[in-house]
């Protein structure tokens, strides 16, 4: 007998917790003639047919924006289809979005999309910022998004409120599809000031795919990211963990950190673990060609630890021979890699440091890394699903 119906079936069984409730998200995202079958009372749903009902509407922006109660945990079903819109959340209560599939387990068949078509390329104001870009936002207010310039990026004003204390989201594909590919940053997802959590997502972009700016915290799950210049950047913190970073060409680097007096707060800094990194596909001649990062500023954080590299990467470098923007507080790591593009021993040699066990203890436990206001214990987790 094949085991995939016990292993549905135990699925179905098992109710997700989130703050406020509890539900079996697996029912809920299956197709059924009731779309709301095991989701939590009040869920919304977001539809591109004609469907009309009190809680149905025909954009996440429209289902996000109808939520008056500031308090109570909100869950959003996304039915399958195409949704060209950006999405910004600014809400402190929990929000989940549910993208409904047949395979709630796998990033690689969503049938939900989300695509937005933007970049800075070609902007003359000068106020214009990389935040414009984003297909999602999560963040209090557009002031906390801004990336800004120079060493500390944006001057967020003081009293800038907290955002979204758990935002969730699964089986949902964000994709920025600006063409020129590679004519400037063009974001696919923006977090800042917020927690934010995402399961077998998918973000696509070319530059600047993934930005977590200052004091946001996001935890990614097995996902596929994919991008060709610096395409996970920002001040937060960011854990990458079981999932798959895409290279679509190479372009300054895979990371690209700041630190600031804003971040020293957390354990700031991108963190892949467990994960692959591997070319898009087999036409790219892109052999020893992508680096792992280079410094956005003098104290980039970013570790790769314990993860796979075809033979497309090769290790961290400057940002350029004239502003190499390197000192001893920039942290530019590997630990435990494998596969054919790995090795720390030729790395070692430029500017990749090669951590020991003892080096990386510090940082393998998602835990201690994320530290934020609402924190119990050494960090705090419990916007994670644990049961993924």
């Amino acid at each position: 007998m094949p085991k995939f119906p016990i292993l549905l079936a135990l699925l179905l069984a098992l109710p997700i917790a989130t703050l406020g409730h509890s539900y079996n998200r697996v029912r809920c995202q299956s197709p059924t003639l009731d779309p709301l079958e095991g989701c939590p009372p009040g869920t919304l749903v977001v539809s591109q047919s004609n469907a009309t009902g009190k809680n149905v509407f025909s954009s996440i922006q429209a289902a996000v924006a109808s939520i008056a109660n500031l308090t109570t945990p909100a869950t959003i079903l996304v039915l399958p289809g195409i949704y060209t819109e950006q999405v910004n959340v600014t809400r402190r209560a929990p929000i989940t979005l549910l993208g409904q599939t047949l395979s709630p387990q796998s990033s690689c068949r969503n049938l939900v999309k989300v695509y937005w078509n933007n970049a800075t390329a070609g902007i003359t104001n000068s106020t214009f910022d990389n935040a414009y870009t984003s297909v999602l936002t999560v963040a209090p207010t557009l002031n906390a998004s801004l990336t800004g310039k120079g060493p500390t990026g944006f001057a967020v004003p003081d009293g800038t409120p907290m955002g979204n204390e758990d935002f969730r989201a699964y089986n949902i594909d964000f994709e920025n599809f600006y063409r020129p590919f590679t004519a400037g940053p063009s974001l696919a997802l923006s977090v800042s000031y917020a927690n934010a959590s995402f399961y077998h997502c998918g973000f696509y972009s070319y530059q600047d795919t993934v930005y977590i700016g200052k004091i946001g915290n996001t935890y990614i799950y097995d996902s596929i990211i994919a991008g060709q210049t610096d395409f996970l950047y920002g001040f937060g913190t960011l854990w990458i963990q079981s999932s798959l970073l895409s290279l679509r060409g190479c372009g300054g680097g895979i990371t690209a950190w700041k630190g600031t007096n804003t971040t020293f707060t957390n354990m700031y800094g991108v963190y892949i673990v467990d994960s692959e990194v591997r070319k898009a596909n087999a036409t790219l001649d892109i052999k020893g060609k992508c680096p792992l990062g280079r410094p956005w500023n003098a104290q980039h954080k970013s570790i790769f630890a314990n993860t796979f590299f075809d033979d497309t990467v090769s290790g961290y470098i400057k940002w350029q021979d004239s502003d190499p923007r390197i000192n001893n507080l920039t942290f530019m790591a590997v630990y435990g890699s494998y596969g054919p593009g790995a090795d720390e021993a030729a790395w070692a040699q430029n500017v990749t440091k090669v951590l020991t066990e003892k080096e990386y203890a510090p940082y393998k436990s998602v835990d201690r890394v994320f530290k934020f206001p609402f924190s119990n214990k050494a960090g705090n987790t419990r916007w994670i699903d644990w049961s993924e």
